[in-house]
């Protein structure tokens, strides 16, 4: 075990830029948990916002070195991590699947490997939990611990699936859906029938103007 003076965890776990990155994490797992009634762009809309503020805040952070040798708990049990994975692919329907070259699959692929956003957003959420998780807890060593751990697999695993599936709702929210894409078109189709009808209006109109 590594013992560091317990003043200088103290402002380890408390520094300005590490509670900015607590508070940004538990509003990413708070917004994933009550998510439920948001059509696919409006939860997009909200996840690539916070999404890429994590990335920043996280990416700002000096990883300390831990404290004990062992990994600290885990809070985030698999019914939990299912429930947001199920949740976030019910939003997002038919726009779950993206095609990743980032993947720790690749290497046993030819071409790009299948994703979906529902596994990565759950991914994310499972580490971030558990980080959140501890820190809600005070007690600073498990604190600082859990911050140093959170760090290692930001670097290794969820912040290259933090930016993989940020193109994927970027893609989701700025690009037509299908829905939308056949709204638009009944749309054009009626403005297109009212239009010839005034157009025939004013011609028989004219027509009429002229036979009087």
């Amino acid at each position: 075990m590594n013992r560091e003076n317990g003043q200088d965890i103290h402002e380890a776990v408390y520094a300005k830029n590490v509670l900015e990155f607590v508070t940004v994490a538990s509003e990413y797992c708070g917004y994933l948990e009550i998510a439920e009634s948001k059509s696919a762009k409006e939860f997009a809309g909200r996840a690539t916002k916070i999404l890429a503020l994590l990335y920043l805040k996280a990416s700002m952070l000096e990883k300390p070195n831990p404290l004990f040798d062992e990994s600290v708990e885990a809070f985030v049990s698999e019914e939990d991590y299912h429930s947001i994975r199920n949740k976030v692919a019910q939003i997002v329907g038919a726009h779950d699947d993206f095609l990743e070259v980032f993947h720790e699959d690749i290497q046993y692929s030819d071409g790009p490997v299948r994703a979906t956003i529902s596994e990565d957003l759950a991914d994310i959420y499972q580490y971030l939990k558990n980080f959140t998780s501890i820190y809600a807890l005070g007690i600073e060593d498990l604190m600082h611990d859990g911050l140093a751990e959170c760090m290692q697999y930001f670097e290794e695993y969820w912040g290259q699936k933090l930016v993989n599936v940020l193109r994927a709702l970027h893609q989701l929210k700025y690009q037509e859906t299908d829905d939308e894409w056949e709204q638009d078109n009944e749309t054009k189709n009626e403005d297109s029938k009212r239009n010839f009808f005034t157009r025939r209006q004013a011609d028989y109109g004219e027509e009429f103007d002229e036979r009087e």
